[in-house]
């Protein structure tokens, strides 16, 4: 059985952003290189600071590639590797810190923030699903995959196709069918000054 979560806004916002969850329960359905396509395509139209676009992406295919896969796999914690088990793409993001004139850009992971969003609601567009996640070892990514010094690992991007929560071990299964929440927007949101609700 899949879940569908709508999030339960304050006003109406566009159904890309309601309808966004990020599921654990993926099934094995093969995502197709049309599809991967225009999720890249997606993020490289976001917007950047000086059009510096410093957002690179890796993408690994179980299709393709299952060494490689297994490969960054097994950088996962162990709670990742829980769930990321069926899991067809996995997609590596990563900032180029690297600004103007030498300097560093001070808004790289920022910019790759909007990037992966991008990537993330296209995926939704295209009925596909993206589950974001940082729990795994970064240095062990870098090295396995000598990305270059200047490249700052963000996170990882589970892409594919929404399986069936009944299969997802206990804990796993009581976040999956767990109610969407979020901050109320007095806490997040201010006006004129820090700490005057909106």
């Amino acid at each position: 059985m899949t879940i569908t979560k709508s999030a339960v806004t304050a006003v109406p916002v566009h159904e890309l952003i309601a309808e966004r969850w990020s599921p654990r329960a993926f099934n094995s359905h093969a995502v197709s290189q049309d599809q991967i396509h225009a999720l890249l395509e997606a993020a490289r139209w976001a917007p950047s600071s000086y059009n510096l676009q410093p957002w690179r992406f890796i993408v690994w295919n179980r299709d393709d590639n299952a060494d490689t896969f297994d490969k960054v796999y097994a950088t996962l914690s162990s709670s990742n590797k829980a769930w990321v088990a069926n899991v067809p793409v996995l997609i590596g993001v990563f900032a180029d810190r690297r600004g103007v004139d030498g300097q560093e850009n001070g808004a790289a992971a920022y910019d790759t923030g909007a990037a992966a969003f991008s990537l993330v609601l296209q995926a939704q567009a295209l009925g596909l699903h993206a589950h974001q996640l940082g729990g795994f070892n970064r240095s062990e990514l870098q090295r396995e995959f000598a990305i270059p010094d200047d490249i700052v690992v963000q996170a990882l991007i589970a892409v594919g196709y929404q399986g069936d929560e009944a299969l997802l071990r206990d804990d796993l299964r009581a976040k999956e069918q767990a109610a969407r929440s979020r901050r109320s927007l007095n806490e997040i949101a201010f006006t004129g000054q820090w700490g005057h609700a909106f």
